[in-house]
């Protein structure tokens, strides 16, 4: 698999964080690893970066450290502000109060 440099920075970047996190929580990478559930191998290779890690293991390392909410904002829906400004033109419905009938 071919990976950009661009989304190769990425990575790096991301694993960086996930090791000063860790550090953060003063944390051996043994430790740290056996609560995720992976290897210190693996750990390794997510604390560098590398893209053949599976998601899975990530999702628990976010929720380890706080921050699984942070896994909605993957791929969350974008906004069409189109749509947002038709929805916000149309007219309400109103309905006439039943205090008139008998």
């Amino acid at each position: 698999m071919i990976v950009s440099d661009h989304l190769a920075e990425r990575l790096k970047s991301l694993g960086e964080r996930l090791r000063e996190e860790r550090l953060r929580r003063n944390e051996t990478q043994r430790i740290f690893a056996g609560r995720v559930g992976v290897s210190i191998p693996t750990l390794c290779k997510m604390e560098n970066g590398d893209h053949r890690v599976q998601l899975g293991y990530w999702a628990i390392a976010l929720d380890i450290l706080g921050r699984a909410e942070e896994l909605e904002r993957l791929l969350a829906p974008q906004e069409n502000l189109f749509e947002k400004y038709q929805r916000s033109q149309q007219p309400k419905r109103q309905r006439a109060s039943q205090g008139g009938r008998k």
